[in-house]
This record gives structure tokens, C-alpha cells and sequence, in this order.
């Protein structure tokens, strides 16, 4: 392929800002619970691809660590349930929902 061939393929696709580490983790995760197939690495795949197209990675990582403060529970984390932090949760879970959606 050439150089202009591969330059106007980059631009065709979207951008990428998650990064490879974050997608593995991932896709790791979902293959825990959902089963360690081809088949699911592919599902696995396609969904943290389609979150990646609906969730900018500044917001998926704002959710992913109020998630995590979260479940240590107590006083010191019920400021993550203000109604603020509760809806960058939700814009996640809808997220996911739609990934699973559209790849299971």
C-alpha cells in the first residue's frame, strides 16, 4: 500500500483516542464473565469498539474511576452519588448497553 493509500485510509476511520491497554482490559473483563471463545473475543471487541464511538475516552475514564471510588463505600466516597457524578455513570452504562447490543 502506499503512503497516500494508507494517509487517506487513517483518515477514513475515526479517531482513537483509547488507548490500547484500556481497550485489552476491556475486552479481558467481558471474556472473564462472558467466556473465553473466539466468538466472544470478537463480541468482546466489537463492543469496546462501540463505546469507544459513543463515549470519548475523558468521559469513559471519568466513569471508570468514579465506578471504582465508589465501591469502596462509605462517607468518604458519597460525594461520587451527587446527581452530576450519578449521570457520567449512566452515560456509560448506556455506552455499554449499546455495545452489547449491537456485537451479542
Amino acid at each position: 500500500m502506499s503512503a497516500s493509500a494508507a494517509r487517506l485510509n487513517a483518515q477514513e476511520l475515526p479517531a482513537n483516542d483509547y488507548p490500547t491497554s484500556v481497550r485489552a482490559d476491556y475486552v479481558y473483563a467481558c471474556m472473564a464473565v462472558n467466556g473465553r471463545s473466539r466468538e466472544i473475543l470478537e463480541k468482546c471487541s466489537c463492543s469496546i469498539d462501540e463505546i469507544a464511538n459513543i463515549l470519548p475516552y475523558a468521559k469513559y475514564e471519568e466513569a471508570e474511576t468514579l465506578l471504582s471510588v465508589g465501591l469502596r463505600g462509605g462517607e468518604n466516597v458519597a460525594w461520587t452519588h451527587a446527581p452530576e457524578f450519578q449521570e457520567k455513570i449512566k452515560d456509560l452504562r448506556r455506552a455499554q448497553v449499546e455495545g452489547e447490543l449491537r456485537c451479542f
